[in-house]
């Protein structure tokens, strides 16, 4: 089964506990097209490892783009100077054009040598023996992308172990303004709690329209949701808006247009089987809180299996046509306003 953010989010909060108990791994290997846990596990180890008065003799930081690994096999094999273990660490460790040598020390670490391999957007070729080395003798973390139809889903989950709640149609509003990257989304959220009510436990829809600078009446949140209703002025209203915002790229509104149709087509599909779906089989077909699926009750009378997948098609036209393809002399703010004409009209 393909991993998924769930399972880098729960080994990495294993690890986490575990640094913060002061237990600690011979070597960790971080890694994955998302930064966000490897980065996270990195700086935990960092600030945790050695006590502020053993830095001094006992942490290496490097970058692999400055550092041959023989000069990180022989920091990593020196013993520690008047504290229990040292700490090495290699960021950027994509861009070591030796990497694969630091299997030599990998395949026999020392018991008092924290090593660190961070990998930034990338990972190490599991067929070789760095790779192979590291689960041996230590962790590795493999961290995967976290697909834009799941990002509402993982603020919820990262709002809940911040010991906070987040409204579900708050949760989606700021995964359009984050896109999928969690990193932007604990920024964005340090910021807001900031000027929040001390003591805040639950963020609204309103707080995030405050403090995030995005509001829900003109983004992509609300175009889906006024054509999931038919509200054509709504939809044709908002597309202006964001079309005419500054910077706008269409590929921007099509990727979540085509996620939100692709959920009707699915769904649309599971009541042909199934006219009558339990709560649970509506989760696991759309993906999305219960809270929205009222919206897809309404999209999928009025866009159909044919007509779903009419969209679809729609989206892919115009996917190609904001990256440059065939768009004649059409703005993409035009193209935004002509698609979701058409959008309306199947």
């Amino acid at each position: 089964m393909a991993r998924s953010y769930k399972d880098t989010d729960r080994e990495a909060r294993n690890l986490l506990e575990d640094i913060r108990r002061g237990v600690f791994s011979p070597i960790y290997l971080l890694m994955g097209e998302e930064p966000y846990y490897p980065e996270m596990v990195a700086d935990a180890v960092i600030s945790n490892c050695l006590q502020e008065w053993e830095r001094d003799f006992n942490e290496f930081i490097c970058y692999g783009s400055d550092t041959p690994a023989d000069t990180v096999i022989t920091a990593a094999r020196r013993f520690p100077m008047m504290a229990e273990r040292q700490l090495v660490v290699v960021k950027e460790a994509q861009q070591m054009k030796s990497l694969e040598e630091l299997a030599i020390y990998c395949q026999q670490p020392l018991d008092s040598t924290v090593l660190v391999i961070l990998m930034r957007g990338a990972s190490a070729d599991k067929r070789k023996a760095l790779y192979k080395a590291v689960s041996k003798n230590g962790t590795v973390l493999e961290s995967v992308p976290i697909r834009d139809y799941e990002m509402a889903g993982w603020i919820g989950d990262y709002y809940a172990s911040r010991g906070l709640s987040i409204a579900p149609d708050a949760a989606v509003l700021l995964a359009e303004s984050a896109g999928s990257d969690p990193g932007k989304v604990a920024v964005e959220t340090d910021k807001m709690l900031k000027n929040l009510p001390e003591g805040t436990t639950e963020v609204t829809l309103a707080d995030i329209e405050r403090n995030v600078g995005i509001s829900r009446q003109f983004s992509v949140f609300e175009l889906t949701k006024a054509l999931s209703f038919r509200n054509g002025a709504a939809a044709l209203r908002t597309a202006s808006f964001i079309g005419d915002s500054p910077r706008f790229a269409l590929p921007a509104v099509t990727g979540p247009l085509f996620n939100h149709f692709n959920r009707i087509l699915r769904y649309g599909a599971l009541l042909a089987d199934n006219p009558h779906p339990g709560n649970d089989e509506k989760a696991r077909i759309l993906g999305v809180n219960p809270f929205f699926f009222k919206e897809y009750d309404s999209a999928v009378r009025y866009y159909p299996v044919p007509k779903a997948m009419a969209a679809v098609g729609l989206l892919a036209q115009y996917d190609y046509k904001g990256k440059g393809g065939e768009s004649g002399e059409a703005t993409p703010s035009e193209l935004l306003k002509e698609l979701v004409t058409k959008l309306l009209t199947l």
